[in-house]
């Protein structure tokens, strides 16, 4: 058992002593400036996807912001003529839908009123 070990040992040494020598020519040298290169042109056209993807997500946010901004414009009219009771014909107008109104007269009162 001791003699299996003391070979795998040695032959690891010797495979690591080659592999450095190896890794250190200057063929092995070649290789890396070439893929570290390819490495860079790949980084480079990933950055562009990214920057296209980036600016395209900018004009869909701004679309997006722009048709809640409409929403809420539509939604604030109908608010404001179902609150007006010649609007629909009706004599008073439904307390349900005059929200605003409701709030600015607790928010008129005196706080020591208030309980």
């Amino acid at each position: 058992m001791t003699l299996t070990k003391l070979a795998v040992f040695a032959g690891g040494m010797l495979f690591g002593t080659a592999g450095l020598k190896i890794l250190g020519s200057k063929d092995a040298k070649k290789v890396y400036a070439h893929t570290t290169a390819a490495v860079l042109r790949a980084k480079d056209s990933v950055m562009e996807t990214v920057t296209v993807l980036r600016e395209n997500a900018d004009d869909i946010l701004a679309q997006a912001r722009a048709i809640n901004d409409a929403r809420a414009k539509e939604e604030e009219i109908i608010e404001d003529s179902a609150c007006r009771p010649e609007t629909e014909g009706r004599a008073e107008p439904d307390a349900s839908c005059c929200r605003d109104a409701a709030e600015e007269t607790e928010d008129d009162l005196p706080a020591d009123n208030n309980v």
